[in-house]
């Protein structure tokens, strides 16, 4: 909405500025009849009336310092408005979004986890209702605001009780932006978006991923849950709901909440929706713009798909890289200079990504409970971590790799180093923890994860340390089992339910319902590292030192105890291991080299292979291979042993992964798809009857209201195609003459809505009696709306649009009350292919 000038007033680009909040604003809309309403934190929202401003726009230049002066003196605070004797039916939290329900003359307005109707047009507050369409308090006023001031009165019963829970909820409120910033704590059903669509419903998006649909007087109807992830944005456009996600998605439904399809479409958030020609564009958390046909999904996009497929080969591409993967339990101890260098010495250059995996970096009953209470509040980290992060750092930086990541909870620690030259091909990197010690709370076992994307291929790396002892098998398997379900990434990779699209490895390590695939499972490739800590079985101390001293490697792996437990499929089920001929890693005598320093004390430990490497990659069978529907297949060429480290009463390991990695040049495919779109005659044909424009016939457009006996105006649908239409103040871009925002004493019913093929859509229009309004703030009265000196008199026009365009025609209907009368005709509109 704008306001332009009368002649003589700002010229066109000038504005006016004014502090409209002591703190920051969340959220602007503009009501029906063009106030502009804003809100701000603790529960703060103010409304400026279109002809305080407009009075405002049209002040000579030179009365600029005045213009800011009577705009800033206008507003109207509308929470205290509503407060009687210190009591706030509103909670006092952070006002985030605001809704303009035309159709209703209403406005939304909402906060953390509640929502509050109100009167668009008498600024009345209407409802006070929570997240889960409550109304504990049961507030639901019918005192007009700008009624005579009330006299002094006694405090009511529930003064003190609303006083009570508006400071908790301010409490609530303090605390849960402490707690945002600290990267913890925000409630998961807290409001995140807010949209109307053209059959008046209202769609609330929360962080728990629900959409949830509300009709116009604030009664929750139903919830959806399709995604598991954030709703970030909401748009509605003809019969279609949009959804954008936390995790990039979008997903696309009916005005009945089904699913139409869904798919990543941005590498970080959808924060924004709008639309233009028969275009939806999406704009994300990094600031890249993309465009979606309205139609999608649907006979185009399967032509597209199929025409796209043929031309695969112009816009595939391969890459080919090395990865590095150790893994140590280093006991506590730091490694010497050529521990460390045999360790990590790249076994040939092609080597692009290094990954080291660490446990009992760290250890003691003081440090794993202070680490469980930093975890709590977002904090990581030990001097003895940040050593091994230096040394490791010093050793590769000669190498020319530079860190990207790093985790630490307690014990364990992951940390990926990466080419310089690489570094632009990396991106969407992120981390995880899951504790797996006492109570599932404790750091001493458990993982740590980062993932990141490689050409747009999600890879993700996962040191574990889980149960000890030769008994615990169970136990270990429990422990893979809970980090394999629970782990949760600060952006999801994917989580959409119910569609179709997903990653080509999401046939393995599926939960078991089906019904929620846990986040490890959507990746094109993963790994697991680190301290397993499976035994060998049935052998005893002699006969295992007996094979080992003769390098029987084979023998002993018979009684391996993960390699029994992974053929009966009852851990780290789809992934696999490597061959290896290095002696079982753990457990040694410090400082004493060679096989002769395995454990002679008198617990006589049995020697095991604890320290492992597994993977899973895009491959369905061995036979598989890389193209776009597998897009990475890995091998390995390394798998072995340090046996020069003595550092440690374990060994460090280490695998070189070679990486085959399909992924799509993005220029080049969107070069082929504008050519396919703007030359495949089956595309062209459909698109041309997609964006047929609805023919609507209007009987009236010159009313004339008597008291408040209200008028009828016919819209009749003559085509075969859906028509959407809305009525409003004035069309754009039609004259310059003095703008006129919708008339504060018309009322109009519905305002918005849906005319199907053949149907007629009876608008209702009456004249409504305005209450004589006060001046709270000081202002003066002629810049504030004022029923009985407006004339009754103003044109209104219909709208009218196709679902799949915002090609739009507009209709004049002139309304006049009482003697008022006008024989202008009515005109029609066609504004071709411009965008509004």
């Amino acid at each position: 909405m704008g306001w332009s000038a009368d002649p003589g007033g700002l010229e066109a680009g000038e504005c006016i500025a004014w502090e409209a909040h002591r703190g920051p604003v969340f959220a602007l809309t503009t009501s029906l009849y063009g106030d502009l309403w804003s809100g701000s934190e603790g529960g703060v929202i103010k409304v400026w009336y279109e002809e305080g401003i407009e009075k405002s726009l049209s002040l000579q230049r030179e009365e600029k310092r005045k213009t800011s002066f009577l705009v800033e003196r206008s507003f109207i605070d509308l929470r205290a408005m509503v407060s009687d004797g210190g009591a706030c039916p509103l909670p006092a939290v952070d006002v985030k979004l605001l809704l303009s329900d035309n159709s209703r003359s209403k406005v939304w307005s909402a906060g953390y986890l509640s929502l509050a109707l109100w009167d668009s047009c008498t600024k009345e507050l209407l409802k006070v209702i929570s997240v889960d369409g409550q109304d504990p308090f049961g507030y639901e006023t019918k005192q007009n605001l700008f009624s005579a001031p009330r006299k002094d009165k006694a405090r009511s019963p529930v003064g003190f009780f609303q006083r009570s829970r508006n400071a908790l909820m301010g409490a609530a409120d303090a605390v849960r932006r402490v707690a945002a910033k600290a990267g913890f704590g925000d409630d998961s059903q807290r409001i995140e978006a807010l949209a109307m669509s053209i059959d008046g419903m209202i769609w609330t998006g929360s962080a728990n991923g629900c959409l949830a649909r509300w009709d116009g007087n604030g009664n929750r109807l139903q919830e959806f849950q399709h995604h598991l992830c954030s709703v970030q944005s909401i748009f509605s456009f003809g019969t279609r709901i949009w959804a954008g996600y936390m995790d990039g998605s979008i997903q696309l439904l009916d005005l009945e909440g089904n699913l139409l399809g869904g798919w990543i479409a941005h590498s970080s958030p959808v924060l924004s929706m709008a639309v233009g020609g028969s275009y939806i564009f999406t704009m994300a958390g990094h600031g890249g713009v993309r465009g979606w046909n309205l139609s999608s999904p649907g006979p185009i996009d399967n032509i597209m798909r199929s025409t796209l497929i043929e031309a695969e080969p112009l816009y595939k591409q391969f890459e080919y890289m090395k990865v590095l993967v150790g893994s140590w339990n280093v006991g506590q101890e730091k490694a010497s200079y050529e521990s460390l260098r045999a360790w990590l010495k790249l076994p040939t250059p092609e080597v692009g990504l290094v990954v080291v995996g660490l446990q009992e970096v760290d250890m003691g009953a003081g440090f794993l409970a202070m680490s469980a209470a930093k975890e709590t509040v977002g904090l990581e980290g030990s001097p003895n971590g940040d050593w091994w992060l230096d040394a490791i750092g010093q050793h590769l930086k000669g190498y020319s790799f530079e860190r990207v990541g790093s985790r630490q909870m307690a014990g364990l620690l992951i940390c990926v180093w990466v080419r310089t030259h690489l570094k632009q091909f990396i991106g969407d990197i992120d981390n995880a923890a899951v504790a797996c010690g006492l109570g599932r709370a404790i750091g001493n076992k458990g993982a740590v994860g980062l993932r990141m994307k490689i050409h747009d291929r999600s890879i993700c790396f996962v040191n574990c340390h889980f149960a000890s002892h030769m008994e615990a098998v169970s136990r270990r398997n429990e422990d893979f089992d809970h980090v394999f379900r629970t782990m949760t990434f600060a952006t999801p990779s994917s989580g959409i339910m119910t569609t179709s699209v997903s990653s080509s490895t999401g046939q393995l390590l599926r939960g078991a319902n089906g019904s929620r695939m846990p986040e490890l499972s959507d990746t094109d490739m993963i790994v697991f590292l680190g301290d397993f800590n499976y035994r060998l079985y049935d052998i005893s101390y002699d006969d295992a030192m007996g094979l080992v001293s003769r390098r029987c490697f084979d023998w002993l792996k018979n009684n391996d105890q993960l390699r029994a437990e992974m053929r009966s499929g009852r851990v780290f089920q789809g992934l696999r291991e490597g061959d290896f001929k290095f002696p079982p890693t753990y457990k040694f005598e410090k400082h004493t080299a060679g096989l002769s320093g395995y454990d002679s004390s008198e617990k006589r430990r049995i020697p095991a292979w604890c320290d492992r490497i597994l993977y899973r990659d895009s491959r369905v069978s061995s036979g598989n291979e890389c193209s776009l529907d597998c897009p990475v297949v890995s091998s390995i060429s390394l798998y072995d042993s340090c046996m020069e480290a003595t550092d440690s009463d374990h060994k460090p390991i280490k695998s070189v992964f070679n990486l085959d990695i399909a992924y799509v040049d993005k220029q080049t495919m969107r070069q082929k798809y504008v050519e396919l779109m703007s030359s495949n005659n089956k595309v062209v044909h459909l698109l041309q009857e997609l964006e047929a424009f609805p023919g609507v016939n209007i009987n009236n457009s010159n009313i004339i209201l008597q008291d408040r006996n209200p008028s009828v105006v016919k819209l009749q649908n003559r085509t075969e195609v859906i028509a959407c239409f809305e009525i409003i103040g004035q069309a754009p871009n039609l004259s310059s003459t003095h703008f006129s925002a919708f008339p504060a004493w018309l009322k109009v019913s519905p305002a918005v809505g849906i005319i199907s093929p053949g149907q007629t859509v009876e608008v209702t229009l009456q004249h409504r009696d305005l209450h004589s309004q006060q001046n709270y703030n000081g202002t003066s009265l002629d810049i504030l709306p004022g029923g009985a000196t407006q004339q009754k008199a103003a044109t209104v026009f219909a709208k009218i649009t196709g679902v799949y365009s915002t090609v739009a025609k507009y209709y004049e209907i002139h309304v006049q009350h009482q003697n008022c009368r006008s024989t202008l005709p009515s005109r029609g509109y066609n504004l071709g292919d411009r965008f509004f």
